[in-house]
């Protein structure tokens, strides 16, 4: 693992006591100043940012605060520079838009943007590693990357990434949600690594899961050659949309009796495994043939709803795994939400993602489920901007009033361009993956979109520049306990493949928790057990 120290380093000839005055604290640099690897740090301080420089209206920013910090990861101690600044709007009504930059010393010529998670409101941590990233390897700032990221164009209250308040403000609400706070932040963060080290960046990756899913893919639809590469993790890419469905479930779940508790969550769970567990050859709480499996909910139905389900909780069940459609027309041209599988809703491990313990009501209880919160959220800043609504009483079948609101919010909200095509042609490369037990972002939603992108691109130019994974048995984030804690060195695979041109080839993905490994299958393909120790890779293979 690469070393990066800034105190007794005297291999750069820099002696104990000097180094952060020497490596971090030089006077300002002229334009034509040698290219250095150790970050200027002392001259960032209160270093103005100019509004030319941004690709997005602003009233520029500046640096608020740059000072040498140290990051422990696996046993190494990391140096770097930590940058806060904020971006100005142009509506001096809204928010700023604050970000952090970790500029590590010894720069490898590279920077990586972390997305954000949820409403976003609070800044990335720098230090962190890639979604689905292996916890044993090196970070990014570890391993010589400048790292950035920002709150969206926001600060977030208590509920933290369920905070949808900021929504009252338009350029707030685009910054968010069409992702503008995206290419300010990029740009804004690039002319402070210039100041700093006296040259741009060689390369430049964007790195994100759920809303920071979204995120990437927003990047590379709208900014193609922004970025070289880029990994989106369990994207929420049509936002709206799923928001509509998850207001439509909560709805169905709020009707009296309708709600499945944790007892009829871990009964309906444990059927659901028993009946299609061992579908892809071996029995480990791993669903991997997951269009294979077709559970019907209504067998466990029963008068009582004690040992089984009710027929208000079967209702809801079904409603879950159903695709919902609305029977009108939107901007972002989105006509439905394919619903979650059985397995992902009923997953008792993380019941705060999936159903919650709590069944939907006005107010909307911290218990239930974050989807539902946060269709509460939504209709209470973003589509009505009436914080005392009930969210419940918006029918996202018939919006009657808010329908226009809601087709102008999905234009903004639903980044849904699949013509990927010029940021392959800018030489871009994107590494997309879903756990297939997402609670959250159905994965069915992921694999609409690479058909999209199939459909539009074709499969012989997909292939150049597009890898999608879909990861049996994974759910949202590794949140909680889930079948299979999938951890993958993404970014070294995308190094190689945007600077030597070698495309991920048999890639492993390994559980955190035990070391069991998997093929990584290229969807279609899941893995099926062929023979050999059910704990390894290679007794599997990738089949359709």
């Amino acid at each position: 693992m690469r070393r990066i120290l800034l105190v007794n380093n005297r291999s750069r000839g820099i002696t104990a006591g000097v180094v952060l005055i020497t490596a971090l604290g030089v006077a300002p640099v002229p334009a034509a100043a040698a290219v250095s690897r150790e970050p200027r740090c002392a001259e960032l301080a209160g270093q103005a940012i100019p509004a030319s420089v941004i690709g997005g209206p602003t009233r520029g920013g500046r640096v608020e605060s740059a000072a040498p910090a140290t990051k422990d990861v696996n046993g190494e101690t990391i140096g770097y520079c930590s940058v806060r600044a904020v971006l100005h709007p142009v509506d001096r009504s809204a928010p700023d838009i604050t970000f952090q930059i970790g500029m590590p010393a010894g720069w490898n010529r590279r920077t990586l943007m972390f997305g954000g998670g949820g409403y976003d409101g609070t800044v990335p941590d720098v230090t962190q590693n890639v979604p689905f990233g292996r916890p044993d390897q090196a970070t990014p700032l570890a391993r010589g990357y400048v790292t950035y990221g920002s709150d969206s164009g926001h600060r977030a209250g208590p509920t933290g990434s369920l905070d949808g308040s900021f929504g009252v403000n338009d350029e707030a609400l685009r910054n968010f949600a069409a992702g503008d706070a995206l290419k300010k932040t990029h740009d804004a963060a690039t002319y402070l690594v210039r100041r700093a080290y006296g040259a741009k960046p060689d390369r430049a990756f964007f790195a994100g899961g759920s809303t920071g899913g979204r995120e990437a893919l927003v990047v590379a639809q709208r900014w193609p050659d922004a970025f070289d590469g880029v990994i989106s993790a369990y994207p929420a890419w049509n936002n709206a949309a799923e928001i509509l469905f998850l207001g439509h479930l909560a709805r169905v779940m709020s009707r009296p009796g309708a709600f499945p508790g944790p007892k009829q969550q871990a009964l309906l769970y444990n059927r659901v495994m028993a009946a299609c567990d061992g579908l892809d050859g071996v029995k480990d709480k791993i669903i991997s043939n997951e269009k294979g499996c077709r559970f019907d909910p209504r067998v466990l139905r029963c008068p009582s709803g004690q040992d089984c389900l009710s027929d208000a909780q079967v209702t809801a069940v079904i409603a879950a795994s159903t695709p919902f459609r609305w029977p009108y027309r939107v901007a972002s041209g989105e006509q439905h939400y394919p619903g979650f599988p059985l397995l992902s809703g009923a997953d008792m491990r993380t019941p705060s993602l999936g159903f919650g313990t709590s069944a939907p009501a006005d107010p909307m209880p911290a218990t239930s489920a974050y989807g539902f919160q946060f269709w509460d959220q939504w209709v209470k800043f973003f589509l009505t901007r009436d914080p005392r609504r009930n969210s419940l009483t918006i029918d996202p079948a018939r919006p009657g009033k808010w329908l226009s609101r809601i087709s102008e919010l999905s234009a903004v909200q639903d980044r849904n361009d699949t013509d990927l095509r010029p940021f392959a042609r800018s030489g871009g490369r994107l590494l997309l993956l879903h756990g297939a037990a997402d609670e959250l972002v159905s994965h069915r939603s992921t694999n609409d979109f690479y058909e999209r992108v199939l459909d539009t691109a074709g499969s012989r130019t997909t292939r150049e520049f597009l890898r999608y994974y879909l990861v049996p048995g994974a759910n949202h984030a590794n949140v909680g306990a889930p079948a299979f804690a999938a951890n993958w060195d993404s970014l070294t695979a995308l190094e190689r493949w945007v600077g030597n041109g070698r495309a991920p080839a048999d890639p492993v993905v390994t559980d955190s928790r035990d070391g069991r490994t998997r093929p990584l299958c290229e969807y279609p393909r899941w893995p099926k057990y062929r023979s050999g120790d059910p704990a390894r890779a290679r007794s599997f293979e990738c089949v359709r």
